[in-house]
């Protein structure tokens, strides 16, 4: 699983610095959706689950969390503690965030709006698409 970070492009002077996400441009895709999570407390794991067709970045705007993706075969655990740093979450990758520090605010940009019939939150059933391609459309 090849893991893909976006380095975004500060802009700033002595009164502070700037980051612009624009889809198409610095972004893979057309931003559809925009939402964040924040106090994130304890020993939660959020996300759990794996889009369909859904494409992703996940910046982590203040503080850190880890993420742990799985493409069904291989598993690896990012560290996102830069808002410099955009991650790009694929379709088909089984995500969970977790470690939140207590600052934690990640924002997700995605490729498309809410669509519960996107989701795979069951494990067994990603796995099962992830080896079969059954849940990827072309």
């Amino acid at each position: 699983m090849e893991i893909k970070i976006y380095n975004f492009k500060v802009m700033g002077d002595q009164r502070g610095s700037l980051v612009s996400l624009e889809g198409n441009k610095n972004l893979p895709f057309e931003i559809k959706r925009v939402y964040y999570i924040f106090h994130t407390l304890g020993d939660v794991r959020r996300g759990c689950h794996a889009h369909k067709d859904l494409k992703q970045v996940l910046v982590c705007t203040s503080g850190s969390c880890k993420v742990l993706l799985d493409d069904g075969s291989t598993k690896k655990a990012v560290i996102l503690d830069s808002p410099t740093k955009g991650l790009f979450l694929d379709k088909m990758i089984w995500r969970e965030m977790y470690d939140f520090s207590p600052d934690c605010v990640l924002m997700v940009l995605a490729s498309d709006y809410y669509d519960e019939s996107d989701y795979i939150r069951n494990y067994s059933e990603f796995l099962k698409g992830a080896s079969d391609d059954v849940f990827c459309s072309s």
